[in-house]
């Protein structure tokens, strides 16, 4: 999918070495909107890469990013399924910061792609939002997320909380 200025599309293994750097600048930027630590994700060996790329192409799983025309990967969204109760699971959300916001569309775009996923599973998607992140909680809230009050303890730091948040899927 071509938008203005960036293509989506799921990612697959041989994406390996990008999905690679993008995570390393997810952790760098935004440590505590993720359940790994920065030196944690620099150990993994290229399987485990190449394993996450696939993701984009499993069953039951989905991984999408925005590249821009020069090739630079500028965003990424995962989903996938933990459980029957649970359903949809939105993971894996970042945005380069010259890219965040309503204008540059990147967001929005991204979110698109994996509701679209989520339909073809349940009628809702779920999240998880450190409780300390509120730029990324607004944005949700503005795309239609509601706080469930469940909450669960921070993976890094069992003294910080996450945010459970789900948002009702209309069928088209």
């Amino acid at each position: 999918m071509m938008t203005e200025g960036f293509t989506i599309r799921n990612t697959t293994a041989a994406d390996w070495h990008e999905v690679r750097e993008l995570r390393l600048e997810m952790l760098r930027d935004t440590p505590l909107g993720f359940g790994e630590t920065f030196d944690a994700a620099l150990a993994h060996d290229e399987a485990e890469w190449a394993m996450r790329g696939a993701r984009g192409t499993n069953e039951h799983s989905i991984v999408v990013v925005a590249i821009t025309p020069s090739g630079r990967w500028v965003g990424t969204m995962g989903g996938y399924i933990p459980d029957e109760a649970t359903g949809p699971l939105l993971v894996g959300v970042y945005v380069a910061p010259d890219f965040r916001g309503g204008v540059a569309g990147v967001t929005d775009a991204l979110l698109s792609r994996i509701e679209d996923w989520a339909r073809t599973e349940s009628g809702g998607l779920t999240l998880h939002v450190h409780e300390h992140n509120d730029r990324a909680r607004a944005a949700y809230e503005r795309r239609g997320f509601a706080a469930t009050g469940v909450t669960e303890p921070y993976v890094l730091d069992p003294t910080t909380r996450e945010l459970e948040m789900v948002k009702q899927l209309p069928t088209p």
